[in-house]
């Protein structure tokens, strides 16, 4: 099962609502399924929260350390309380993936991704869950920096908080360790395909009324 839940993200009201933080917007939504408020806790560098279900410990995470140090707070809770690094699950932004999906993975590169660097690097393995939250590439390498700490258009957001919505109905998979459940209904859990456009009417139905 996985004992730890993370998220990441930027901390302060500069970085509120930007790309960057869908992690966060994603932990949150776990702390509300869960009734488990988030409170800063300095011994593990983010804020926490700590509930049971079915009798087994489960702890929330937002590192507070900014995203290049994700991994100082994540190795300070999972070592302290002996979490293995196939117990934890880190939500994240990710770049490669269009905004209104998600994909969860165990293991694999960084990716670029900075948190994800850090976590490698803290934890000393790669073997950890993930769940990547789309929220598409600017098209230009040159340009993902500001992407990601830019807010996303409304549309945008609208997509990945309805991921995150879908996603959250694999929780229960997730606590149960049913990991293969979890990733069937995170991965099948696609966005509704738009509507087709209406066809224009002929030029004779658009004649003005007399």
């Amino acid at each position: 099962m996985i004992r730890l839940f993370v998220g990441l993200g930027n901390p302060g009201p500069d970085y509120d609502g930007t790309r960057h933080n869908a992690g966060f917007w994603w932990l949150d939504g776990v702390a509300n399924v869960l009734n488990a408020p988030l409170h800063m806790d300095k011994s593990y560098h983010g804020l926490v929260a700590r509930t049971s279900v079915n009798g087994q410990t489960v702890w929330l995470l937002e590192p507070q350390t900014f995203m290049n140090l994700s991994g100082k707070s994540v190795a300070a809770l999972a070592q302290f309380f002996k979490i293995p690094p196939q117990e934890i699950l880190v939500a994240h932004d990710d770049l490669d993936i269009v905004p209104g999906e998600a994909k969860l993975k165990l293991g694999g590169s960084h990716a670029g991704h900075n948190g994800l660097r850090d976590i490698h690097a803290q934890l000393g393995t790669d073997q950890y869950w993930r769940l990547r939250l789309g929220i598409g590439h600017p098209g230009n390498k040159a340009e993902v920096i500001h992407w990601v700490l830019k807010k996303p258009p409304l549309d945008h957001r609208i997509a990945i908080d309805q991921a995150i919505d879908r996603s959250l109905k694999a929780l229960p998979a997730l606590l149960d360790g049913d990991m293969e459940q979890a990733t069937r209904l995170i991965h099948t859990s696609k966005p509704p395909r738009p509507k087709p456009p209406r066809p224009l009417p002929k030029a004779a139905d658009t004649a003005p009324i007399p």
